[in-house]
């Protein structure tokens, strides 16, 4: 059973974080029990302020979220990582249960608005159709 979901990329300050805060919402609406974090490979050490627009216009809260490394995650104890990072960029973790959704980094407004909207998407049918997570 899936209980701790982590949402991977390079900097820890766009597409895993708006990762983050979308499921959360999401969890949140469907009453699940499960977990969220994210994290970086070489995190920027904040959050990009795109990523926070993007998300506060869809009424998305980031707040209390932090650009964060892989060493402030609870590695051990994750179920699934989804890496949101294009493949060449990604960190692989032997033995842990990963997949990829191989997001390009997003430089532009129109860009950011995408990535949420394909986070959306991804995460949603992630939810709906795991039933590892009921």
């Amino acid at each position: 059973m899936i209980k701790k979901i982590a949402f991977i990329c390079v900097g820890n300050s766009a597409r895993s974080q708006m990762a983050e805060a979308i499921a959360k919402k999401m969890i949140k609406e469907r009453n699940l029990d499960v977990e969220v974090f994210s994290a970086g490979i070489e995190p920027a050490g904040f959050i990009n302020a795109m990523a926070i627009r993007v998300l506060e216009e869809d009424g998305i809260p980031i707040e209390n979220q932090y650009s964060k490394g892989l060493q402030d995650i609870p590695i051990d104890d994750i179920d699934l990582f989804v890496m949101v990072c294009e493949e060449s960029n990604c960190v692989f973790l032997p033995g842990k249960k990963t997949i990829s959704w191989n997001l390009p980094d997003p430089f532009s407004y129109e860009q950011f608005y995408l990535i949420r909207e394909s986070l959306k998407s991804k995460i949603g049918e992630l939810l709906d159709n795991s039933q590892t997570l009921r």
